[in-house]
């Protein structure tokens, strides 16, 4: 053989090697991505044949993997007796040390192993395990098995405390729906219910002490609760007409949190006070500081009565729930009753307490010492860092971030649940097109770009914040199927937070992955909602070269999506353009050919006043400043949302004058306003447009009125144009307020 043969065949020889042996990556559907990856060669058949082999501690872990096969294919695994190749489980105490949740998921042609330094960890590894054989890719439906990948998957968790908080006092839901919560929070990792158990719209836990509170404090008088809650308050008991409510008795709660414990989820009740508590004074009127029912929703913190009824259901409550926190709420307190009350003000007097937030903070300080002394910690909203925070009780930040900060910094534990990325009673897609919601806007995407650590804080600050809390307020929400609705697939978005390594985050990735959940869930019977078919227009000013750069987004994974610009040809979007001056945009959604209804009409406008000076004679709001005095001028145009950065909110009348730096000729000013008047935002009664060449004296060359009711509840953007012929340098801009707030997104000026 000459060597030029020898070396071609040498070369064969590699190139087989390399095919036989080299790994072949496929793109997995897991969620929450698993910390690491890595493919190898070859792949492993799970088929009738195969065998379970079970050490110490690992049998439920097992039942629940053969659950899955039994499901999807009808036959269980083999015990190891029986030969044949097999899966292992294994809890091994020499596996990670002190990281209980960890996992490690091995697949090689010959076997599958898992291992866990704990049974949390091993369950979390069969909730990997499941996903792969959920996912059709891999399994051959004529031979009833799976030909899995080898690979090896090492896993652990971010943050420690991953949950999902759950209101059933504004509309009652029943066991069976909370472990169906259960149920699915396991299959995305999730290990804490918060669970929303009292409120003024209704007491939803029996205490045998205070058998009042569920036999008239659990029944309210209309079931939607937004018309109790406008109308009479009145609690009535089970049986009077039209009665709502209900509750769950202590064989119940006993029921479910076993239920989340097999799970590896702990329950942690909330018992609210001393605000929002409502259903409480009514049944037993002697704890508010009037003494009589429908006057007031505290309790009277100057009467000892009210910590004997604390401690006293805060003793059942602890019998019923291991959890080490007990939640207090805490929020959203009147000070008007305490600052009346003889019994409250002569606390303050004895304690020294300067105010009624300290006195507030004095019942708070109270109440933990009596659960630390029970070997429990309290935890409760951000208010409680009001007046002085408890010495060793956990902050749930929920009025921004900036609450979880403070407590961090403090030295204390935080949880992080931000009404902007956690608050899922929000709306999740176009308000125009969904089920009435408390306002907002959060799709899916939002909650996934959000991380839970601060950057503000430095890394041993951080280490105080345990996790984040997804937040289920019932308000707008009656029944369990639209509960589903409004909790996926944003919870998936939440558990990758939560549980994935933040520099493995990818948005596109993302959408790929909760496509194939979103069916998953469909299959499982969730009414999950399944993404819309809205364009996310993104806008980004150029100054230097005089516009506006246009690209388009969807929280759907790689949509065909079409655009027109000035009604001109229909175009396939495939990158980023231009636009100077003006231009009215139309895009939308192909699927099959066939193009969405769903429609995005806007403009985008580089118009004249982009850049110039505003000077305000009222000024915004301090909660709704979107980018300070330079808003109403930078180009950008607000969202579907109030809460987005770009919609400036104002208490008073919109009155800006804007310099235009020369005098020029003018035709043309125009703005939105938004109105959603469920929390209180309302277009402005008129608007008024006046020019002027030297600053000192105007004219008014419009009023435009406005024409949307008042009491329109769905959401409106409307804009106020005016048209003209004038000349002028400065150009005032004036929005008389009818009620509530006004949100302005941009003077546009020609």
């Amino acid at each position: 053989m000459n060597r030029y043969r020898l070396l071609w065949f040498l070369l064969a020889g590699v190139m087989v090697a390399c095919c036989v042996s080299a790994p072949h990556e496929v793109k997995l559907q897991l969620l929450p991505q698993p910390r690491q990856v890595a493919f190898d060669a070859g792949d492993f058949k799970l088929n009738s044949r195969t065998t379970l082999e079970l050490n110490a501690g690992t049998g439920e872990c097992g039942e629940l993997l053969n659950s899955v096969i039994s499901g999807i294919a009808g036959y269980e695994l083999l015990s190891a007796e029986n030969g044949g190749g097999g899966i292992r489980l294994a809890v091994d105490t020499a596996f990670r040390p002190g990281v209980p949740e960890a996992y490690r998921l091995q697949i090689t042609p010959e076997h599958i192993s898992l291992e866990a330094n704990a049974t949390v960890g091993l369950f979390y590894g069969v909730q990997t395990l499941g996903q792969l054989l959920s996912d059709r890719q891999f399994y051959r439906e004529g031979k009833k098995e799976w030909v899995l990948p080898a690979m090896t998957i090492e896993d652990e968790p971010a943050f420690s405390y991953r949950g999902l908080h759950l209101d059933v006092s504004r509309h009652f839901f029943p066991k069976e729906f909370v472990m169906k919560c259960l149920d699915l929070m396991s299959n995305y990792k999730l290990n804490r219910l918060h669970w929303h158990l009292t409120d003024a719209a209704g007491w939803r836990i029996e205490i045998k002490k205070y058998p009042e509170l569920t036999e008239r404090g659990a029944w309210r008088s209309q079931a939607n609760y937004m018309d109790w809650w406008k109308g009479d308050r009145r609690y009535v008991t089970r049986d009077s007409a039209g009665a709502y409510g209900g509750f769950y008795t202590q064989d119940d709660i006993r029921e479910v949190v076993s239920y989340a414990a097999k799970r590896h989820i702990t329950v942690i009740p909330e018992i609210e006070m001393p605000g929002h508590s409502e259903e409480v004074v009514s049944v037993y009127p002697q704890l508010g500081c009037y003494g009589k029912p429908y006057r007031n929703g505290e309790l009277c913190i100057g009467n000892e009565k009210t910590f004997e009824f604390v401690e006293n259901v805060l003793t059942e409550v602890m019998e019923l729930f291991p959890s080490e926190y007990i939640h207090i709420g805490g929020d959203e307190a009147s000070t008007s009753a305490w600052k009346k009350c003889s019994k409250c003000q002569k606390r303050m007097k004895d304690n020294r307490l300067k105010d009624e937030k300290e006195l507030q903070s004095y019942m708070i300080h109270r109440v933990e010492k009596f659960l630390n002394a029970q070997g429990r910690k309290l935890i409760g909203w951000d208010e409680i860092l009001d007046g002085g925070l408890a010495p060793e009780a956990t902050v749930m930040s929920w009025r921004g971030e900036s609450g979880g900060i403070k407590a961090a910094r403090m030295g204390h534990d935080v949880i992080m649940t931000p009404g902007g990325y956690c608050y899922f009673d929000s709306y999740q897609a176009d308000p125009r097109t969904q089920p009435e919601a408390i306002g907002g806007f959060l799709p899916y995407l939002k909650v996934y770009s959000y991380h839970p650590v601060p950057e503000e804080l430095t890394a041993e600050e951080g280490k105080h914040i345990l996790g984040a809390q997804a937040n289920v307020w019932a308000e707008y929400i009656p029944t369990t199927s639209h509960a589903e609705y409004m909790i996926f697939p944003r919870l998936l978005s939440l558990a990758e937070v939560v549980w994935s390594p933040r520099e493995k985050k990818d948005a596109e990735d993302f959408k790929r992955r909760v496509a194939c959940h979103i069916g998953w869930l469909k299959a499982k019977g969730v009414n999950v909602f399944t993404l819309s078919d809205h364009i996310d227009m993104q806008t980004e000013v150029d100054t230097v070269r005089r516009q506006v750069k246009i690209g388009f987004d969807s929280e759907k994974y790689l949509p065909e999506i079409h655009y027109r610009v000035n009604d001109g040809r229909e175009q396939i979007y495939r990158e980023p353009f231009y636009v100077r001056d003006s231009a009215r945009i139309k895009a939308f959604i192909v699927t099959d050919g066939k193009a969405s209804d769903e429609v995005l009409e806007t403009r985008v406008d580089y118009h004249r006043a982009v850049g110039k000076p505003v000077v305000y004679q009222h000024r915004y709001s301090g909660s709704y400043p979107a980018a300070g005095e330079k808003t109403l001028t930078d180009g950008y145009r607000g969202g579907l949302t109030y809460g987005d950065g770009r919609w400036q909110g104002f208490l008073a009348d919109v009155d800006v004058v804007i310099d235009l730096d020369s005098v020029c000729d003018l035709s043309y000013v125009s703005a939105d306003f938004m109105q959603l008047i469920g929390p209180g935002v309302y277009m402005p009664r008129y608007v008024q447009v006046s020019v002027s060449e030297d600053g000192q004296h105007y004219r008014e060359v419009a009023r435009i009125e406005n024409e949307v009711p008042a009491d329109e509840a769905s959401l409106v953007i409307r804009d106020f144009t005016a048209r003209f012929q004038a000349r002028g340098r400065y150009v005032r801009f004036f929005a008389k307020r009818q009620n509530g707030f006004q949100f302005i997104d941009e003077v546009v000026v020609y």
